[in-house]
């Protein structure tokens, strides 16, 4: 949990990469932005022939595509309680299933959620179930703003600029303040 900006999904990663799943792949989404029936069919993939306009072939969900990593969602108090409930039938047997299909589909997924909410506040308001809350919350960490990690600045710096010279011709060599 965190405030915006605090670098939730990078902490992630951060897990992520230090795993032994960092040889499989870190798949992330922004669940605050994708209306109900998108997140569904880009959480779960949908078989063909399920929406006009949809892939001839039907497309793999980012579970399927996160199998034997990392799937982390942000702004997971978004979620509407409907696809909640489809989420915690995934975390309990562990297999999706894929919008239009009927094939079950084992998933090896970590699970990383992030969001600004307090979401013991949502469970309790019933925005947020309980159940998928207390399977989610197995570790709780709060990630405090820049302003009071001022020491993380310079390494940030440094980063951005290694970044930075990575992609461009001319160098910067040093930032003074």
């Amino acid at each position: 949990t965190g405030k915006s900006g605090t670098g939730k999904e990078l902490f992630a990663q951060g897990i992520h990469s230090a795993s032994h799943r960092s040889v499989g792949p870190f798949v992330a989404v922004n669940c605050a932005v994708l209306p109900e029936n998108l997140l569904e069919s880009e959480i779960f993939g949908y078989e063909k022939g399920t929406f006009t306009g949809g892939l001839k072939e039907g497309k793999p969900g980012l579970f399927e595509l996160a199998h034997g990593g990392t799937l982390f969602l942000d702004e997971i108090g978004e979620i509407p309680l409907r696809i909640q409930a489809l989420l915690l039938r995934v975390l309990q047997e562990r297999t999706i299933r894929r919008v239009g299909g009927e094939r079950i589909i084992p998933v090896d997924v970590r699970i990383i959620t992030a969001t600004n909410r307090n979401l013991e506040e949502e469970v309790d308001r019933k925005q947020f179930r309980s159940d998928l809350y207390y399977r989610l919350n197995v570790l709780s960490l709060e990630l405090p703003p820049l302003r009071e990690r001022l020491e993380d600045i310079p390494k940030l710096v440094e980063a951005f600029l290694n970044e930075f010279n990575e992609m461009r011709k001319n160098k910067i060599i040093n930032v003074q303040e």
